[in-house]
């Protein structure tokens, strides 16, 4: 069952408030996504913590439920 950008989107936000997602979709097959994340809560982490602190946020779909998603991340000044 694939997961559509929406649902990616709502759980992100729940996760970050603040942040500005734009989800694309590299497929068209609801399955493989690209995300570029930008929230003050990244401020002072790794990218690398960044990123998990996103798949944190999807809740264990990732590789499940979300095949593949490439992610981006920044902190918002």
């Amino acid at each position: 069952m694939a997961m559509n950008a929406s649902e990616i989107e709502k759980l992100i936000k729940e996760a970050f408030p603040d942040a500005d997602v734009t989800i694309t979709d590299l497929a068209g097959d609801n399955d493989h996504y690209a995300a570029m994340v930008t929230s003050s809560a990244f401020k002072g982490k790794s990218r690398v913590q960044q990123h998990q602190m996103v798949y944190e946020a999807l809740k264990g779909r990732m590789g499940g439920v979300l095949h593949a998603l490439s992610l981006q991340t920044a902190a918002k000044d």
